[in-house]
């Protein structure tokens, strides 16, 4: 299986709620990221440089917000008439296979075996949609075909503070391409290695289908309260690991998971800092849908320090470790520090916008004051502000530091 029939699906069907109030009315993959692109370009782009263009993406939450947002797959050159990208959502009335939302990713999966089956895919390959990193998938299809695994996964050695939050792996010897794993842990309190799953798996079609229907006879038509096949660290990969082959492939550049507000802002931080490397390779550049605004305006008087400034915005006030969507306007004397701006967001004079991330044409009003400056510091997320969209802040107004704000607030 020199050249295997690939067909990649890009699960983005979460509720999202760990972004609280930024993912209130929005599916967290198209959540913004580096100020003009967004997190489900980061996927998408990997498969079009990878040479992929047969693409399910699985949604469940605001469907039509992320079908609009990807375009048909236009920008990654996956609308076509034989493969390309395939939005594909909830289904009720088509028995318990295919019926209602799923409990998981590796649920998910399950309920998406029907289109698995008319794909003919030799192999599956899984990919998370709120992940930054790059990567060229042939490399970890490379190390699966040589291995003759029945699942492969992408790994990466974090910190063990950060691991608890994923799938903790331990192998059978050190960390190199086609390393079986022994055992796997999910976000346990405690982890044992550093090792996480990304959340890129490749996965033996036939061998998918088969464990699929093996777990599938206790989740048709699961009991309330009951998690059906839940996510992949709960029980399909650890079915896999006890019952099959499991390698993994190692990640040597950067990633993170940005699906938190701590990990979301830290990966912004990341990428002030150059360790992001999405936007640094000109041979693969993150493709998406472009703005049509006019370039950044920094008028006298501005002072702009270690930040990025997309398209249409005007600066006059001070920024600092922080990355202003298009049309983001910040006045004289006015300050944002260690934020995260969204579109057309309106910080007025004497204003304060600090450790926070503001989702569009929110309104910070003369001398009001939002979260707290923390410096290189990296905050928690209990001390990050998150300002759903629409929002204001009337003047003389002070919101501490950890914040929620629903979309629409006046405060």
């Amino acid at each position: 299986m020199k050249n295997p029939r690939v067909l990649a699906m890009i699960l983005a069907g979460g509720k999202g709620s760990r972004m609280d109030v930024l993912t209130r009315e929005r599916p967290k993959p198209i959540l913004p990221f580096g100020g003009t692109h967004r997190l489900i370009d980061v996927p998408l782009s990997n498969l079009r440089h990878s040479g992929i263009d047969d693409v399910l993406m699985c949604v469940q939450y605001h469907a039509v917000a992320l079908e609009r947002a990807v375009g048909g797959g236009r920008p990654w050159d996956l609308d076509r008439t034989r493969g390309g990208l395939l939005v594909v959502g909830p289904e009720e009335g088509r028995g318990a296979e295919r019926s209602g939302f799923s409990t998981g990713n590796a649920d998910l999966l399950r309920r998406y075996r029907h289109e698995i089956r008319r794909a003919a895919p030799d192999v599956v390959l899984v990919l998370s949609a709120d992940h930054v990193y790059t990567a060229d998938y042939r490399d970890l299809l490379a190390t699966h075909v040589e291995s003759g695994a029945d699942c492969t996964m992408l790994t990466y050695d974090l910190s063990k503070k950060e691991a608890g939050n994923h799938t903790v792996v331990e192998l059978d010897g050190e960390h190199r391409p086609g390393a079986r794993v022994a055992s796997l842990a999910h976000k346990p309190s405690t982890p044992a290695t550093s090792l996480v799953c990304t959340e890129v798996i490749a996965y033996d079609a036939g061998v998918l289908m088969e464990e699929l229907g093996v777990l599938h006879a206790d989740a048709d038509e699961p009991e309330e309260g009951d998690t059906g096949l839940g996510d992949f660290g709960e029980t399909l990969l650890p079915h896999l690991v006890e019952h099959g082959t499991v390698v993994v492939h190692p990640h040597e550049g950067y990633w993170r998971d940005a699906g938190r507000p701590d990990s979301y802002l830290r990966a912004h931080r990341d990428l002030l800092a150059g360790e992001v490397d999405l936007f640094t390779r000109p041979e693969r550049p993150l493709l998406g849908a472009t703005t049509n605004r006019p370039g950044a305006l920094v008028r006298p008087g501005a002072e702009i320090l270690d930040s990025m400034i997309s398209p249409g915005c005007e600066i006059r006030g001070r920024v600092v470790r922080s990355v202003l969507g298009p049309g983001v306007v910040v006045e004289a004397g006015a300050e944002v520090v260690d934020s995260v701006l969204f579109e057309d967001v309106t910080v007025a004079a004497g204003a304060f916008v600090g450790t926070a991330i503001v989702d569009h044409r929110v309104e910070f009003a003369r001398n009001s004051r939002l979260g707290v400056e923390t410096g290189t510091r990296l905050p928690t997320d209990d001390a990050i502000s998150l300002v759903g969209r629409e929002s204001a802040v009337a003047p003389r107004v002070e919101v501490g530091a950890g914040a929620r704000l629903e979309p629409g607030t006046r405060a």
